[in-house]
């Protein structure tokens, strides 16, 4: 694992979102897929589901932004792609009736406390 303090809050960020999305109902297909267009955080099925999950983590101090801010039209795009390149890799994967787009922040505080866990279902 990196010495970059920024990554391994990056990493626990996405251990925490995948034990959250355990905690209902998911089975993690698989996590940290890349690609050329970056690294897909994780992607999760329920039996129905088959969720494309992007994970931001941040540290706040009052007055920062929310860890969705960064999901920009870019990020949006390149997460499509690679949603799509793991389709195609993946040909045993489960059948799910639905494909989504999910976001979950996870937020510090400036002391390394979890403040908060927010998972927004079909972000894009």
């Amino acid at each position: 694992m990196s010495s970059d303090p920024r990554h391994r809050l990056g990493r626990l960020g996405e251990q925490l979102a995948a034990e959250h999305l355990l905690e209902r109902g998911f089975v993690i297909v698989e996590r940290n897929y890349r690609t050329r267009w970056g690294e897909l955080d994780i992607v999760a099925f329920d039996g129905r589901t088959l969720a494309f999950c992007e994970v931001k983590t941040r540290r706040l101090a009052p007055g920062d932004g929310h860890p969705f801010e960064a999901l920009r039209q870019l990020k949006r795009s390149r997460v499509r792609k690679m949603a799509g390149r793991w389709l195609i890799d993946r040909t045993e994967r489960p059948y799910a009736e639905v494909l989504r787009f999910d976001a979950i922040g996870v937020t510090f505080d400036p002391a390394g406390r979890l403040t908060d866990i927010e998972h927004l279902e079909g972000a894009f």
